[in-house]
């Protein structure tokens, strides 16, 4: 069976590439759905974090390892207690990038409608998690909010708290990235914050919530700097620790907020969004590849990060 593994290199880097012999997953049983993989989506901070052995990385002596949790598959076996799902429903699934999997019909996944292209569900992952991100953060309507990396989770963040009803200001270093975000028309200032540009354009005390996307170090305490009194600061991407300046955060009275992953509920939100235009997927897709070309993405993602946004897998 095939599926993306990331392996260690004789120089001790690491690579993600394509086997073709991983483990073949069990028949389903009990109320398990056994399925095909259509697409696959590529997590981008997630995979490369364990790509570069970040703070969600197996440790080297437990690689190969597989990853990633955007998977579209084809229902092409059912247990005899499934009640909700058939053979040949599409479903979206928190599963690796693997030919096949096996999964409970009440795990984390989701039956995709007729109308939602199953290309774009391959990015239900990723846009789950700024779902996720956006109803921790909890923008009420008129409020400012900041969201600091404009990546995939950054742009659909920026989406979705607008359609909250927040009044969003978007930041990054890569003004490819920027252009992009202007064109979904979801935000009231996009700013460039590349040499001096932080400094410059993001005013203290100027915003009711921060939403971290980047994970840029020693950042922290300026994110702070950035809220209003009693506002609200959203820690996202992958670190291993956090470092700030305390009487900063005292004399704010800040709440530092953290997530986990996504929910079901999640999902399912995320696709009403989706079916009703409050968000859009498709324009952030880059990327669309046969999975014998994913080497090459993955290289790119360790080594030259800026040039991917969305990317989707083919596996049919």
């Amino acid at each position: 069976m095939k599926a993306f593994v990331t392996k260690l290199l004789p120089d001790k880097r690491r690579e993600k590439t394509v086997v073709t012999d991983w483990k073949e997953p069990a028949p389903p049983v009990r109320n398990e759905v056994l399925c095909q993989a259509v697409f696959t989506g590529l997590t981008n901070g997630t995979e490369r974090n364990q790509i570069i052995g970040g703070n969600y990385s197996a440790p080297d002596d437990r690689l190969p390892a597989g990853g990633g949790y955007q998977n579209v598959g084809r229902v092409i076996e059912t247990g005899p207690d499934v009640t909700q799902l058939q053979v040949g429903d599409l479903i979206y699934a928190s599963v690796d990038h693997v030919e096949r999997f096996t999964i409970p019909e009440d795990g984390l996944l989701l039956k995709l409608p007729e109308d939602v292209d199953p290309a774009d569900a391959a990015l239900f992952g990723i846009s789950g998690v700024a779902m996720h991100c956006c109803r921790r953060i909890d923008p009420r309507i008129g409020e400012r909010v900041l969201i600091v990396g404009q990546g995939c989770i950054g742009m659909f963040a920026a989406q979705i708290a607008y359609a909250m009803g927040a009044r969003v200001t978007v930041c990054d270093i890569e003004e490819s990235r920027l252009e992009q975000v202007r064109q979904l028309g979801v935000a009231e200032q996009v700013f460039n914050t590349s040499g001096d540009g932080w400094n410059a354009q993001i005013q203290d005390g100027a915003f009711d919530a921060v939403m971290d996307f980047a994970g840029v170090p020693d950042m922290v305490t300026p994110m702070i700097h950035a809220c209003k009194t009693r506002g609200r600061l959203l820690l996202v991407a992958g670190r291993f620790d956090v470092n700030y300046t305390f009487n900063t955060g005292q004399f704010k009275e800040i709440s530092i907020l953290q997530c986990s992953h996504f929910t079901r509920d999640d999902l399912e939100n995320l696709c009403r969004f989706l079916r009703q235009g409050s968000i859009k997927i498709a324009p952030l897709i880059r990327h669309r590849v046969p999975v014998d070309e994913a080497p090459q993405i993955y290289r790119w993602l360790r080594d030259e990060p800026m040039r991917l946004l969305g990317t989707v897998f083919e596996w049919e």
